[in-house]
């Protein structure tokens, strides 16, 4: 409810304008420049008031409700040190593209450039994380500033920062203010003639073609999978991809990259012709270099940064699916494709014959087993949010999607400690939705705060809590060096107890016949739940098939690690391909 007598202010205009943007809460935490705009929102009966315990937290949460909705999402810090807390949360969710607004609230504005108490220049700190950084000075500049930064975030797929002095916020609003239209969503974007024109001329000339897909081809799903069975392409992905391409998949070879698994890496080297499908995979080692490369992507500064392109297509990858799929030639010749499916399931049969023995009854309980129970007992249209680390590779290797589960992650940042602060924002989206938090031990004590916010909001997110006592990556990218580990180890508490001990759910398991169990007391559970689940430090091996130079200032290349238990569900998955492919 709005003030009935007094005239509106600057803040309570901001407000209004998050609210016609389709903003629903704005996560952060309060202080004093701040406090105009948290009593406006305290008065607003379109936008919450969502009051994490770290600025971190509301900045990751922000960009997990965007990208699970599609739409704007809004945080926000005080002057100073609250709204520079915001920044590593910003840089992820601007690197994945997700539409988030933040307000960085400012010391007071006669204040500006003399030293003030908590002065940082916001406007200048935020720019590198954001497609629009601007501070707000008067009132009349606010509407249309405001309107420009969330044109650009929703527009563009990123992170608009807006200054905002706690004076100026305070202050009377302009009478009449210009209503801009705003963006609600992005275009699909079509290639040119000449484009479309040299990509079928490429693809009918190459005997062997491969599809590697991103993040790109969401809502794509169909369109790659006709045009993969017309040119009998194998189709790897990239971990941004896994959701969107690798469900109902005959022609999938499995991921490529550090984390990856199968025979993409070997599909994407053997082609005539490589197609990137809305992809910015980070990994040029992994990339041929002596192949024809296409790459199809909306973003055009995408097109050719990570490899030598042949030809560069700007466009949606479906709309140019749909201009491509009428007009090249049918390959009738599947060699290739079968020859890489038999490697794929080859590959992951070998996988699961070196790491079977008494995997349910091993203690400290396998991380992959841990993994694969939770892939089972998860619901269908589950939301993962996986913090960065081991976390991504039993992620990358035992979630299997469907078309309707989620998993997302710090995936182009890498940040530590995002899986319960994304789980945040993805829970608040669908209270009815199943929210799991595949957190490390590491990453979950970083932000451990926030679970109080879970309780304090009484929100049903599970956190299993995949704990080796250990920075286990970081332990691997010593060994990769060949560094003895150093600094990696972590003295832990019961997390279960301390879970019970702020009012949540909280259970440990130290043996493999509690998980199952235990997983399904915490899934039954109506609020939030812990389950601590004590695991194997030493669960990696490394086989022989490397070569140093995949090693890019992360670890060994996991594409080639020997993970206990296998791979999960995408052995079946494999088996069945090469059970469906047509005999001579």
């Amino acid at each position: 409810m709005r003030r009935s007598m007094a005239k509106q202010n600057v803040a309570e205009q901001f407000v209004d304008i998050l609210a016609r943007a389709g903003v629903k809460r704005l996560y952060g935490v309060v202080g004093d420049s701040l406090n105009p705009v948290v009593d406006a929102v305290r008065r607003h009966r379109g936008v919450d008031w969502i009051h994490v315990r770290h600025e971190e937290t509301a900045a990751f949460a922000a960009g997990a409700e965007a990208q699970i909705t599609g739409r704007l999402a809004a945080c926000a810090g005080s002057c100073g040190p609250g709204n520079l807390h915001l920044i590593n949360g910003l840089y992820d969710a601007h690197r994945s593209m997700a539409p988030v607004l933040a307000l960085a609230s400012h010391i007071p504005s006669g204040e500006i450039g003399l030293g003030y108490f908590q002065e940082t220049h916001p406007d200048q700190l935020f720019r590198e994380c954001s497609h629009y950084s601007e501070l707000v000075s008067n009132p009349e500049q606010m509407p249309r500033l405001l309107h420009t930064a969330i044109q650009n975030a929703v527009g563009r797929g990123g992170v608009s920062v807006v200054s905002l002095p706690g004076d100026v916020a305070d202050r009377p609003a302009p009478d009449r203010t210009v209503e801009t239209a705003l963006v609600t969503a992005r275009p699909t974007v079509r290639p040119g003639d000449a484009e479309i024109d040299a990509l079928v001329e490429m693809i009918d000339a190459a005997g062997k073609v491969t599809l590697f897909c991103g993040s790109g081809t969401a809502g794509a799903h169909a369109e790659v999978m006709e045009f993969a069975g017309k040119i009998k392409s194998p189709v790897g992905h990239a971990l941004r991809g896994k959701e969107w391409i690798q469900y109902d998949n005959p022609y999938d070879v499995g991921m490529s990259g550090l984390l990856g698994y199968g025979a993409a890496y070997e599909a994407t080297h053997e082609c005539d012709l490589l197609i990137l499908l809305g992809t910015d995979f980070p990994y040029s080692a992994f990339l041929p270099d002596d192949v024809k490369i296409a790459q199809i992507d909306v973003r055009p500064e995408h097109l050719g940064r990570r490899s030598r392109l042949d030809l560069a297509v700007w466009g949606d990858v479906r709309e140019t699916l749909r201009c491509l799929i009428p007009r090249v030639r049918a390959k009738e010749n599947r060699r290739f494709l079968d020859r890489m499916l038999k490697k794929h399931a080859d590959a992951l049969e070998g996988v699961v014959k070196a790491y079977t023995r008494k995997v349910d009854r091993h203690v400290p309980l396998h991380p992959e087993y841990v993994a694969s129970v939770l892939d089972e007992l998860a619901d269908d249209d589950a939301v993962f949010t996986v913090d960065t680390g081991m976390c991504n590779v039993w992620a990358a290797r035992y979630l299997t999607p469907n078309g309707r589960r989620r998993v997302i992650g710090s995936f182009s940042h890498g940040s530590m400690a995002n899986a319960l602060p994304m789980a945040i924002g993805a829970q608040f989206t669908d209270r009815g939705r199943q929210v799991v938090s595949m957190s490390g031990d590491g990453g979950f004590a970083m932000l451990m705060g926030d679970f109080l916010t879970l309780v304090q909001y009484d929100l049903p997110v599970k956190v299993v809590l995949f704990n080796n006592s250990s920075l286990g990556m970081v332990e691997l990218e010593m060994l990769v060096a060949g560094l003895p580990s150093y600094g990696t180890s972590n003295k832990n508490p019961d997390f279960a107890a301390v879970a019970r001990a702020c009012g949540a759910h909280g259970v440990r398991v130290e043996k493999p016949k509690q998980l199952a169990g235990a997983l399904k007391d915490a899934f039954r559970h109506k609020g939030p739940a812990l389950v601590d689940v004590v695991t194997d430090p030493n669960a990696l091996s490394i086989p022989p098939k490397i070569s140093a130079d995949m090693v890019t200032g992360f670890a060994l290349s996991a594409s080639k690690i020997v993970l206990d238990g296998g791979v999960g569900r995408m052995v079946q998955m494999a088996r069945s391909n090469l059970r469906n492919m047509p005999r001579p």
